[in-house]
């Protein structure tokens, strides 16, 4: 059985405890992101009461004691490549920069920008990371700060951020959304999943896991909301073979071994259907659970074009 590496290891824990401070020190929302998101390892979703706006920052998260090897004056060096600078500053959100110490536990964190940011002698880049700022409480007002923007930039922001899923659907992928509500709680809080149905029976390809908070809104109402982009529905397959299960608990009935319904499937159905955006599954009356299916809309479509246009590089274009 392979065995983790000892920097896994250490790395793992950075995000873990990074994830800790965030949802018990700030209260916000912390979303792990997949490998592949170069240089960005979570994204943190600023929350202040019900308020929850798209107001997000990027973290990149290091771990270890290596990362602390160059003290400075109020507090250590951190020297990022040309890709990964060049990376943060294309990036759409705002980024932040965290080291965690596995000695203390604590991790120390620093803003992305251009007046922290500085070219050594050798013409690489320094950030300096202030012993003094520890991702805690004391961290939400510059982090509010930076990832606060005009309604327009903040819509925008969202856009760009799911142009990967966006790029999936276009190329023909099937794009699942799971959660699930407690539906005895009113907390708000809960967690939600993108996935690839390869359509071979499987579950979903899981391609990143975030808790949310819709408030008090129902969530058949706020998660497609959330995907501006794309049309959202139930998804066919899971809820053709859980809803027949259903039919069957409720209209058969059995006379001297012989199954009779009361009504015909696609008449129960009807009914069903009409409720539009509805759970699957519940568990013991607590948990309702969805499976929606999205559909690249007209917005999603044209920001593609338009997104490919805007990153294009214009030297090259002639008139």
């Amino acid at each position: 059985m392979p065995k983790q590496k000892p920097s896994a290891k250490v790395a793992s824990r950075g995000v873990t405890r990074a994830k800790l401070y965030v949802e018990e020190e700030l209260d916000w929302l912390f979303r792990e992101q997949p490998t592949e998101d170069f240089g960005i390892d979570a994204h943190v979703e600023v929350v202040d009461g019900e308020d929850v706006r798209g107001r997000l920052i990027a973290l990149q998260i290091k771990s270890g004691k290596s990362w602390f090897g160059e003290p400075t004056t109020g507090g250590w060096w951190f020297r990022p490549d040309d890709d990964h600078v060049r990376y943060w500053k294309r990036h759409s959100l705002p980024v932040a920069v965290v080291l965690y110490n596995p000695a203390t536990k604590l991790c120390h964190w620093q803003l992305v920008t251009d007046v922290t940011l500085a070219r050594s002698k050798t013409g690489g880049w320094k950030l300096l990371v202030p012993e003094t700022q520890m991702l805690n409480a004391d961290a939400a007002k510059a982090w509010r700060a930076a990832a606060e923007g005009d309604p327009y930039e903040l819509r925008l922001r969202e856009l760009r951020l799911a142009r990967p899923w966006m790029e999936l659907l276009a190329q023909g992928k099937r794009l699942v959304v799971d959660f699930e509500e407690w539906i005895n709680k009113s907390s708000g809080r809960g967690s939600i999943s993108i996935g690839i149905d390869n359509e071979d029976g499987s579950d979903p390809e899981e391609l990143v896991t975030w808790h949310l908070f819709v408030g008090p809104t129902n969530y058949a109402e706020a998660v497609p909301k959330m995907f501006a982009w794309a049309d959202a529905d139930v998804h066919e397959e899971t809820y053709d073979d859980a809803e027949h299960d259903m039919y069957e608990a409720e209209c058969s009935i059995w006379d001297e071994g012989d199954q009779f319904f009361t009504q015909s499937f696609s008449d129960w159905r009807r009914v069903h259907s009409a409720r539009g955006i509805r759970p699957y599954n519940n568990a013991a009356g607590e948990v309702d659970y969805y499976r929606l299916e999205l559909t690249l809309n007209e917005l999603g479509k044209a920001f593609l074009i338009v997104d490919e246009f805007a990153g294009s590089d214009l030297r090259q274009l002639t008139l």
